[in-house]
């Protein structure tokens, strides 16, 4: 008897002790993290580029608050973007190796500066450093009729052997061609 009062004894001290012990999980991120592959189908396994950025969302302000014209931008939010070229790429004349770059762009009205950085980890663009650069080529810019609430970034899927990188946000749509 004693034993069992015993073993209930632990086994209920136990289940209050990991109760009060739980992990606290935050809410959801303002700005969520996401992917964007190319080719982006999920049948196909053998990327040849992968994103990962965050999306933050106009919620009433304008691009030029929260991504100045002339000025450095982490193009998204949170942490730097991450972009990783499975193959060599050449962008804009430029071979850009295999392997992975923070991405950092510098908006403007008639083009925005795209710049593939070799410092990785970084929060923001707020430890940027310019001799870490890899490439900076020149995205053309359009307006489209939909606005979109939450940056975004596609890949256009219609090339065998090239890719446009889409950067939209509000009405603003800024292309980059990739090829292989």
């Amino acid at each position: 008897m004693k034993k069992t009062i015993s073993f209930s004894l632990l086994i209920l001290a136990l289940i209050f002790t990991s109760t009060t012990q739980a992990q606290k999980f935050g809410g959801l991120d303002k700005s969520p993290a996401d992917i964007a592959t190319y080719p982006s189908s999920y049948k196909i396994s053998n990327k040849l580029i992968k994103i990962i950025y965050s999306r933050p969302q106009l919620k009433g302000r304008s691009i030029s608050e929260l991504a100045p014209a002339g000025k450095v931008w982490r193009t998204g939010a949170n942490e730097s973007v991450e972009i990783t070229f499975y193959k060599d790429a050449n962008i804009d004349g430029e071979t850009i190796k295999a392997g992975t770059y923070s991405l950092f762009t510098i908006p403007d009205a008639n083009s925005w500066t795209i710049i593939l950085n070799s410092k990785l980890n970084q929060w923001g663009a707020y430890s940027y450093d310019k001799a870490a650069d890899v490439a900076r080529v020149k995205a053309s810019t359009s307006t489209d009729t939909d606005n979109l609430e939450a940056f975004s970034i596609a890949f256009k899927e219609d090339q065998e052997s090239s890719t446009e990188l889409i950067l939209a946000w509000g009405k603003t749509r800024v292309s980059l061609p990739i090829a292989f």
